[in-house]
């Protein structure tokens, strides 16, 4: 059974739990993103799988995932990166750290990676990403502004920061 790494406010580990028994509106948990471009200043989002229980349809980061017990937010990005894009031999720069208060409460470490890829080349876990999809910058700012509902917290909320 898959448990989840629990935080406090200050983001030290106080426990885990098994997924299905997390409390979004109590427990505090850590993920990591990956944010990808290119060098057409273009951004790599992936659009989650409709049946997905949050944020199901909409498009998030290239790459995320909740870290897991024993694991720290670099190995588990590079473990989400190689399962749910195929990305794998690439380095991640470490981007900044924050905190998601909704839609459930989550520390945040970002990385991101600069790459020259077609889209046929990354090769999608069909469970999990319904499709990927390079953004111009104002495209991806006019659907934030415009739609802002087709994306997820944390790509809202990456948009700020870069």
């Amino acid at each position: 059974m898959v448990k989840i790494i629990i935080v406090d406010k200050n983001n030290q580990v106080i426990g885990s739990k098994e997924r299905e028994k997390v409390d979004p509106q109590n427990d505090i948990c850590r993920i990591s993103i990956l944010w990808i471009t290119n060098s057409k200043n273009q951004v790599l989002l992936a659009q989650r799988k409709m049946n997905k229980k949050y944020n199901p349809g909409k498009w998030g980061p290239a790459v995320g995932g909740t870290n897991e017990e024993g694991e720290t937010y670099e190995s588990n990005i590079y473990k989400e990166a190689e399962e749910e894009i195929g990305l794998v031999s690439q380095s991640f720069a470490q981007g900044p750290k924050f905190f998601l208060p909704m839609p459930n409460k989550r520390f945040c470490q970002s990385f991101s990676l600069n790459i020259d890829w077609s889209l046929d080349r990354f090769k999608i876990q069909e469970e999990e990403v319904e499709q990927i999809k390079w953004f111009n910058k104002d495209e991806l700012f006019k659907g934030l502004k415009e739609n802002p509902d087709n994306f997820t917290y944390t790509v809202r909320n990456l948009a700020k920061i870069n």
